[in-house]
């Protein structure tokens, strides 16, 4: 009988001071396949509501360029002016009066945003598939076709936000992307050579450190970790971070890695070392003997070859180049900076006078003055 009772309590909930707090049922008397078949019913429920998600924005962006393509082809055939898009917003606005979207400046974007995008067939297979306000920064930052095709797509592969896309753009991140000095496609094998030099990047941008004349590459560490989310980011999708300083004990010595990494997608250990001065060639070999303790010691069976990256504030190609030739373990060399330099076009550079030139038309105005002034005495 007590038992009995205890299990209609349950069923009902818990009474306490005139209130009934329901309890689940106990799931021991079900099946074993409830808990499998509770997680997969979760994961469907998860990706159709992501899938709606998804297909409300790409109905709402292939609407907006619809519209655009509209109005573009009726101020082309009928010379309808720009005033047009105010009185269009009116009408619109007045007839569905619960939708946003229809003001003059976003009306604007969708003519823009046709007109940048004039096959629909790129709209439905890339742009549709992130956010209008995205389109929008696109639309704003960048001029070219080919560069706003990348960042789309890089927007869609790593799941950026408006907030990061802009940065992403700021940062000039297509320029960037593959760029380091490598020795992958000696050191692994195709798919994985491939995808290791897209993940690495150079240089690496590093603004949030400021502007700060650091000297010491611990205090470029330390403060690398403390900024640790924007170091993820700059660094790319797939790292995790797993330690600074991590101690090797090797024989009677110690050795210290800077920055220790796994990368999610490469499957494989991913050293940092951080140099604040040039690029040397004997970084190669004590990067080599790390990243083969690391494999020696921390690899999992299943774990690719670990991959070093040697960061450093300047370098000569040619010199990193042979210094990696040789080299058969994984290893990339990269620059890092506290702030884009933007490269001034070839027409300009050699228009431009340099520093010794115009100190020397300084110290020829200075005499210039020094001897108007010798005049008026």
């Amino acid at each position: 009988m007590k038992s009995k009772k205890n299990d209609q309590r349950s069923s009902l909930g818990r009474r306490k001071a005139g209130v009934i707090f329901p309890v689940a049922s106990h799931v021991g008397g079900l099946s074993k396949g409830y808990q499998s078949f509770l997680a997969e019913l979760k994961q469907k429920i998860k990706n159709e509501r992501l899938r709606i998600v998804i297909a409300s924005n790409a109905a709402l962006v292939n609407l907006y360029w619809d519209i655009g393509q509209g109005i573009l082809k009726k101020q082309k055939d009928e010379g309808w002016g720009a005033k047009v898009i105010d009185r269009l917003s009116r009408d619109l606005k007045k007839e569905f009066p619960d939708m946003q979207g229809f003001s003059p400046r976003n009306l604007k974007y969708m003519r823009a945003f046709s007109e940048a995008w004039p096959k629909k067939a790129i709209v439905q297979r890339v742009v549709a598939q992130i956010p209008w306000r995205s389109n929008i920064v696109l639309l704003d930052k960048l001029e070219k076709p080919e560069e706003r095709f990348w960042y789309a797509a890089q927007t869609i592969k790593n799941g950026w936000s408006q907030t990061i896309l802009s940065a992403q753009i700021e940062t000039q991140a297509h320029r960037r992307e593959g760029k380091s000095i490598n020795n992958f496609r000696l050191s692994l094998p195709p798919p994985d050579s491939d995808m290791a030099r897209q993940v690495f990047k150079d240089p690496y941008l590093f603004d949030f450190l400021g502007t700060a004349d650091t000297r010491r590459e611990k205090e470029v560490e330390q403060a690398l970790v403390d900024h640790i989310q924007q170091f993820l980011l700059e660094l790319g999708q797939g790292f995790a971070f797993v330690g600074r300083q991590v101690h090797l004990e090797l024989g009677d010595r110690d050795y210290y890695l800077d920055l220790l990494f796994y990368h999610l997608n490469l499957r494989c250990f991913v050293i940092v070392e951080l140099k604040i001065g040039d690029f040397m060639p004997e970084h190669v070999g004590k990067m080599n003997m790390y990243l083969s303790v690391v494999d020696d010691v921390m690899r999992h069976p299943d774990d690719k070859p670990t991959i070093g990256l040697l960061l450093v504030r300047r370098k000569d190609k040619l010199i990193a180049e042979y210094a990696l030739s040789d080299i058969k373990k994984p290893m990339g060399v990269a620059q890092w900076q506290t702030k884009i330099t933007r490269s001034l076009p070839k027409e300009l550079k050699f228009s431009l006078p340099t520093i010794e030139q115009i100190e020397k038309e300084l110290g020829k105005d200075s005499g210039r003055i020094r001897k108007k002034s010798r005049r008026k005495k």
